[in-house]
C-alpha cells in the first residue's frame, strides 16, 4: 500500500510506503515503511495469500499454504517451486528480480528462501519467509 503527498518544494509527489500489517506507530499515526521493507511486505503479502482471498483481485496469491499438508515428495517440491517463481513474476515481475528461490515443506510449516534485487533502488536482498497452518 501506498499513499501520494505533495513535497513542500514542489517536486511533486514523494511516495510514502504503509507499514505491513497495518497498525498505528508510537506517534499515533500510521506506521510507515521504507521502500525495501515496503517490498518484502509484498512478497510476504503474496507468498501468504490463497487465490481467490482478495474481492477485488482474485488470481492476487500463489497457493503456497493451501498445499502445506500434502504428502512430501519431490513432485511437491516441485511444484511449490514453480509456482512461487510463476508468482513472483506475474505480481511483482516489476517490481524485483529474483536471483535464487528456494522452496521447503516441513510437517506443517513451509519455508521460502527467497534472494533478490529491488529494482528501483538496486537494494540486494535475502529474506525467509515462514507460514504454516496452526495444527
Amino acid at each position: 500500500m501506498s499513499t501520494a503527498q505533495r513535497s513542500g518544494n514542489g517536486a511533486g509527489p514523494a511516495r510514502t510506503d504503509l507499514a505491513f500489517p497495518f497498525r498505528i506507530d508510537s506517534r499515533g499515526r500510521t506506521a510507515e515503511a521504507a521502500y525495501d521493507d515496503h517490498v518484502r511486505d509484498l512478497v510476504e503479502q503474496l507468498l501468504f495469500t490463497s487465490p481467490g482471498e482478495r474481492v477485488m483481485h482474485p488470481d492476487f496469491g500463489c497457493g503456497l499454504l493451501d498445499l502445506v499438508f500434502a504428502p512430501n515428495s519431490p513432485e511437491l517440491a516441485a511444484t511449490l517451486q514453480l509456482s512461487v517463481q510463476a508468482a513472483l513474476q506475474r505480481w511483482l515481475g516489476d517490481v524485483i528480480e529474483v536471483a535464487s528461490l528456494d522452496v521447503e515443506s516441513e510437517d506443517n510449516v513451509v519455508r521460502v528462501e527467497l534472494a533478490y534485487v529491488v529494482l528501483r533502488t538496486g537494494t540486494r536482498r535475502q529474506d525467509v519467509f515462514e507460514g504454516g497452518v496452526a495444527a
